[in-house]
């Protein structure tokens, strides 16, 4: 018996699971609605059948009691008739006394007809206020719903990106892309370290500039200032080995010959001053 109790338990379990999966939240509600809807047509029409009730136990009340006052006034009808002599006094009583018994049997009535005229009252405030707590319950599931629709198709929109996303993880393309990412991570950070490398080399060639200029210039500048000195070193040298070959080709010259030069040099001089004379005159006339 334990077994089958199991066995049922487990059953409605796994039915009422089916059947919450099945559930679309949105159909759910407008069907809900629509429940409140018919049991709202229902108060209404129970409504309107315990107003009538209510109404014509009214009316049953107002024509005891109008009965019950009509009634008196015919007994006093009588009486009074017997008094102008129109019926006699025997006559008069025992037909007053009639409507006194009728007014009576009214009177009696009154009571059982306001008490059901009273429970037909309380009925229909009750469901007065029924009817007015399930129209404010359908409104404001009216309005739910609305707000219901709108989050469902978000969370329909949402679930649907998730699972692209879910689908994306699937398929390993987002680890690739973290991998692209780390390669290229790692290639900036080459490019840096070779970057410094450059840099750490530039600047021992610099300090090795700087170093050479404290001294006096470049390496280029002291190899050209060394051959300058030497070429300038050889031109002196070349210029004192002719200065001594002069010399030595004036000693080697005759008395004569150096006498011989003077007197040519002063007969140059003389045909000079001579060629300049009349040049002079020329110069001097236009004064005189």
């Amino acid at each position: 018996m334990g077994f089958f109790s199991r066995l049922f338990t487990w059953g409605k379990s796994e039915a009422n699971s089916a059947m919450e999966s099945l559930e679309d939240p949105i159909k759910m509600a407008d069907q809900g609605i629509r429940d409140l809807e018919q049991d709202l047509d229902k108060s209404i029409k129970a409504l309107a059948s315990v107003k009538a009730s209510s109404i014509t136990a009214k009316r049953e009340l107002d024509k005891a009691r109008q009965e019950a006052v009509d009634y008196e006034n015919k007994a006093m009808t009588f009486l009074k008739a017997a008094e102008m002599g129109k019926m006699s006094q025997d006559e008069a009583d025992r037909m007053a006394t009639q409507c006194l018994e009728k007014k009576s049997q009214k009177n009696q009535e009154l009571p059982m007809l306001q008490k059901n005229y009273e429970k037909y009252q309380a009925a229909v405030e009750k469901l007065e206020g029924s009817v007015k707590s399930l129209k404010a319950q359908i409104d404001k599931w009216k309005n739910e719903a609305k707000m219901l629709k709108a989050r469902a198709k978000v969370s329909e929109a949402t679930a649907n990106v998730n699972k692209q996303l879910a689908g994306i993880d699937s398929t390993d393309t987002i680890s690739m892309l973290e991998r692209m990412k780390e390669k290229v991570d790692q290639q900036e950070a080459l490019a840096d370290s070779y970057l410094e490398i450059a840099e750490q080399t530039q600047g021992a060639d610099r300090d090795i500039d700087s170093a050479l200029q404290a001294l006096g210039g470049s390496v280029e500048a002291s190899s050209d200032l060394a051959a300058l000195k030497a070429k300038m070193s050889e031109t002196k040298a070349i210029a004192s080995q002719v200065e001594e070959a002069k010399a030595i080709s004036a000693s080697s010259v005759s008395d004569l010959d150096l006498l011989k030069q003077q007197m040519a040099d002063k007969q140059t001089v003389e045909a000079e001053q001579q060629a300049d004379r009349p040049m002079q005159q020329a110069d001097q006339a236009p004064m005189e």
